[in-house]
């Protein structure tokens, strides 16, 4: 089984950096371009140079915008919301229900929703995979876990990460990362593993959310050395343990490094053309792994 323990939350130079003016516990180095308030990821709101804070946008008659010019924008191009961390709430739900459902219904539905290539489980009338034709495994394989340890590893992840990133990203955006990155590392699991070998877990997923929280920062000029150290340590677990799924969470990596890059460097005029082109190339790369893994396998 995959695990992901950690967060990318860390101190940053509180010597040089100002406090959001929303937001007083989170340090940044972004000010709004017309009234020079700091503000971080989930203040921002793109605009035409720069970016702006929520009051300049909305008060658009005093800082020479109409009042109804534009929707406040995420630094990805998202829709700013009351609640940022809606998203990251229903992942962290579904995950829950799932594991509970394993619970109470037993090895009969894991074995039915993790991702195997193919093997004979016993009691089966046949042998059941991805190879035979139930792709769904690759999705569904992203909600199970594997022991309560696995879980809470994984949910506590989810919750520090998911959160910061799904305000600078926006909703959709960060719902399409999370399971974009998800993929690829199912697909890599199945490419490489062995193909009676099951893997469970959100652990690629998050894996993607670490690799675009290393480029958003990277992009806001934040200090890159916590999320390093953090990807490090994670890496040493995937590595030095010989129950976790490394092509999971080096797929999830990948991708996510490859489509948080696309999320926040994006030209404006044609952002949401090249956010999910690049979503889109990424999953024909998921659907190529699976073809010739199955290919290699029939």
């Amino acid at each position: 089984m995959d695990q992901a323990p950690g967060s990318p939350q860390g101190p940053q130079d509180a010597q040089s950096l100002p406090t959001c003016y929303r937001h007083s516990d989170r340090e940044t180095g972004i000010r709004c371009t017309r009234c020079e308030r700091p503000i971080c990821p989930e203040c921002m709101v793109s605009a035409s140079v720069g970016f702006q804070c929520p009051e300049c946008v909305r008060n658009g008659s005093g800082t020479g915008h109409a009042p109804s010019a534009s929707t406040p924008r995420t630094l990805a191009g998202g829709t700013v919301t009351a609640d940022p961390r809606l998203f990251t709430k229903i992942l962290i739900g579904l995950n829950v229900a799932f594991y509970l459902l394993q619970l109470s219904i037993g090895d009969d539905f894991t074995q039915s929703f993790e991702l195997v290539g193919r093997a004979y489980y016993e009691g089966s009338a046949s042998l059941d995979g991805v190879a035979e034709g139930q792709w769904y495994r690759l999705l569904t394989s992203m909600f199970l876990h594997g022991s309560p340890m696995h879980i809470i590893f994984n949910m506590a992840s989810l919750w520090w990460i998911g959160g910061p990133l799904e305000a600078a990203l926006g909703r959709a955006r960060y719902l399409t990362l999370y399971l974009v990155s998800g993929l690829a590392g199912s697909a890599l699991t199945y490419l490489l593993a062995a193909p009676t070998q099951p893997s469970l877990g959100a652990s690629g997923a998050i894996f993607g959310l670490f690799g675009a929280t290393a480029v958003l920062m990277r992009r806001l000029k934040y200090d890159m050395r916590p999320i390093l150290a953090l990807l490090v340590i994670n890496l040493i677990f995937t590595f030095g343990a010989s129950n976790i799924a490394w092509q999971a969470h080096i797929g999830g990596l990948v991708a996510g490094v490859v489509v948080g890059y696309a999320m926040v460097h994006a030209p404006r005029e044609r952002r949401s053309l090249v956010q999910y082109g690049v979503c889109g190339v990424v999953l024909v790369a998921v659907l190529a792994m699976t073809l010739i893994r199955t290919g290699q396998l029939l």
